[in-house]
């Protein structure tokens, strides 16, 4: 900056109004100064106010600019952020012995922002806020089987939906009663009103929505920016559309996927922003079988891509044309220019990419780290291996899983920054089936562990070597050390465990807090326990799905802090198959639930007890006190 000093000279300022289109909003109004011809963008500030702390408290926004509290009242973080640009607080280091739950923790910055609301208490009460139906539910739509949350704001993808509809509808509650298009898929937005009470904000429709395209899949939410995925949808095209609500029309490439940005404009409607693409589509590669997003970044798994390509690619919008090696899969970085367009940033491959490896099944982004899954990767190693770019080359251990972890480095460029694997693979597992990330906590599951153990091994690196339960499935926490390496940190078991439950077909975290969902569970109970540790043997509802909830307690250690239940369990429900975290609520899908109810219930621990619409699915959202 210049310094004044006591001569003279002339500095001419002047006010402009600017008329700007954003990635935020279709375009807005801004004022800015111009000082000697250099146009500032406003920027403003993130703060608001923290309750019930007594300790050491550390907040982060956007992954990247961190603030130390250590007593109640009001906060601000000493980097602003700039116009219509995202904002997304999170709770990087709770206070010892304590949980913090976050309220209107994210959006876009339109002017400074005092209303983060942070409430931290000693222990957790879970309890049943709302139960969620899609306003045209009928049978077979399967809605629930993905979901996201961030702050206020759920996402619930169909791929069942067969509306031909291809415009949103912004009408709160309002969907289309077509059938003619099946399994085109849909997605739908809801939100808390004034009140606290859940409402449907939005409808969701691909612009060139078509039969078996399955949009819904695959959702994520950041903010007011919302990606639905199509890993059905056709077009053949390789490059990204940014001209809101234009697609391809194209279906010259069959199952080749596409994947859907849509934002908040100006006046609260919802728009589709963006289409994108792999810029290797090519036929059967499921591009966007899995998506994620953090803030203005975006990631998109392709796990039937077939490029032999075993290093990165950093430049913008290239990827392999190899197809020798079948399913060796793919994940692609997409993020937004200066202009507010959406470029692929990166093409990212395992280095050690072989044929049916799948990799790309599950991918997950927290900042600048990425995660993704390749659930049949063959290794036999249990052991992480944290030199960049390494990975076995072993085969001994047919479908035993590995992730991958990807990381910007100080040029902007993504590298691999760590091959995970569990401390206890075996062939069969299918380690990264689903995997979850929270600043410098990842969460990787593996559906078809068969241990028998009921309880959690917080010994670093350790597992059970048990088989006897066949399916029962398991999670691995996974933490940056003090030098930088990841490390495993915890073994996780439900505390009901049994076979065929699936434990950890779904997983998410936020913070310190972990879910885990089970949706082969067997309980018939329909109450939330909230006694750490504990949860039902009863097994007479065949299917009917759990989600368990963990947490790290004042010595560091994760312990099971309680189980949820849908409040209408039943047979075959699949509560469990989606699970999504935001702050102190979840969400869990449950895409084979059978009520016709087509309104929300936000009676506490309420749902409907009817059963003729089959598979007609719900999504429950859960609260902490």
């Amino acid at each position: 900056m210049q310094r004044l000093h006591k001569t003279f000279a002339t500095i001419t300022l002047t006010a402009t109004l600017v008329f700007t289109a954003c990635a935020d909003f279709g375009g807005v109004f801004e004022k800015r100064t111009t000082v000697n011809s250099e146009v500032k963008t406003p920027t403003y500030t993130i703060g608001g106010t923290v309750s019930g702390l007594t300790g050491t408290l550390v907040l982060q926004n956007k992954s990247g600019d961190d603030l130390t509290l250590t007593a109640d009242g009001s906060f601000t973080f000493a980097t602003p952020v700039e116009e219509n640009h995202v904002y997304d607080v999170t709770v990087k280091t709770p206070p010892s012995g304590k949980v913090c739950s976050l309220n209107f923790a994210s959006g876009v910055a339109t002017a400074n922002v005092t209303n983060v609301a942070i409430q931290c208490a000693t222990d957790n009460i879970w309890v049943q806020d709302a139960y969620l139906k899609a306003s045209n539910a009928e049978a077979f739509d399967f809605f629930g089987y993905s979901v996201a949350i961030s702050g206020s704001t759920v996402v619930v993808g169909t791929s069942q939906e067969a509306s031909n509809q291809t415009t949103i509808t912004n009408t709160d509650g309002g969907a289309s009663a077509d059938n003619s298009a099946n399994g085109a898929g849909a997605a739908y937005i809801f939100k808390r009103d004034a009140s606290g009470n859940w409402i449907q904000d939005a409808y969701l429709k691909a612009s060139n929505a078509e039969a078996s395209d399955l949009f819904g899949y695959s959702v994520a939410i950041s903010g007011s920016t919302v990606v639905v995925a199509a890993y059905g949808e056709d077009s053949s095209q390789t490059t990204i559309t940014n001209t809101d609500g234009g697609a391809s029309a194209d279906n010259s490439a069959n199952g080749a996927g596409a994947a859907y940005i849509f934002k908040r404009d100006a006046s609260g409607n919802w728009i589709q922003d963006a289409y994108l693409k792999a810029s290797n589509a090519g036929t059967g590669d499921q591009f966007g079988l899995s998506v994620a997003i953090s803030g203005s970044t975006v990631v998109v798994g392709a796990f039937n891509e077939s490029s032999n390509q075993t290093t990165i690619t950093n430049d913008d919008g290239s990827a392999s044309s190899d197809n020798s090696a079948n399913y060796a899969g793919a994940a692609y970085v997409f993020k937004q220019d200066t202009s507010g367009n959406w470029i692929q940033d990166a093409y990212l491959k395992a280095s050690n990419a072989e044929a049916s490896d799948f990799f790309g099944y599950s991918v997950a982004i927290s900042g600048s780290t990425v995660v993704v899954g390749a659930t049949r990767e063959s290794s036999n190693q249990t052991t992480i291996t944290n030199t960049d770019g390494g990975a076995s080359a072993d085969n001994s251990a047919s479908l035993a899983g590995a992730a991958y972890i990807f990381k910007r480095d100080a040029s902007g460029n993504w590298i691999q920054d760590a091959y995970l694997k569990a401390s206890n693979a075996e062939a069969g597992d299918y380690f990264g089936q689903a995997v979850a990330i929270s600043g410098s906590t990842v969460v990787v599951a593996v559906v078809f562990e068969d241990s028998n153990q009921t309880t959690i091994t917080n010994t670093d690196g350790g597992a059970s070597a048990d088989n006897s339960a066949n399916g029962a499935g398991a999670a691995y926490i996974f933490k940056r050390d003090a030098s930088g390496n990841w490390i495993q940190d915890a073994y996780l078991k439900a505390s009901n465990a049994e076979a065929s439950d699936l434990f950890g077909y779904s997983v998410a975290i936020s913070g310190s807090t972990v879910v885990v969902a089970a949706y082969g569970e067997d309980s018939n109970q329909t109450t939330i326990t909230n006694d750490d540790g504990s949860a039902s043997s009863d097994n007479s509802a065949n299917g009917a799905g759990a989600a368990y909830i963990f947490k790290r307690d004042a010595n560091g250690d994760w312990i099971q802090d309680a189980y949820l239940k849908a409040s209408n369990a039943g047979a075959s429900d699949d509560f469990g198959i989606s699970v999504a975290i935001s702050g102190s609520t979840v969400v869990v899908g449950a895409q084979a639930e059978d009520s016709n109810q087509t309104t929300i219930t936000n009676i506490d621990g309420s749902a409907s007890a009817d059963n003729s619409a089959s598979n007609a699915g719900a999504a429950y959202i859960f609260k902490a006190y």
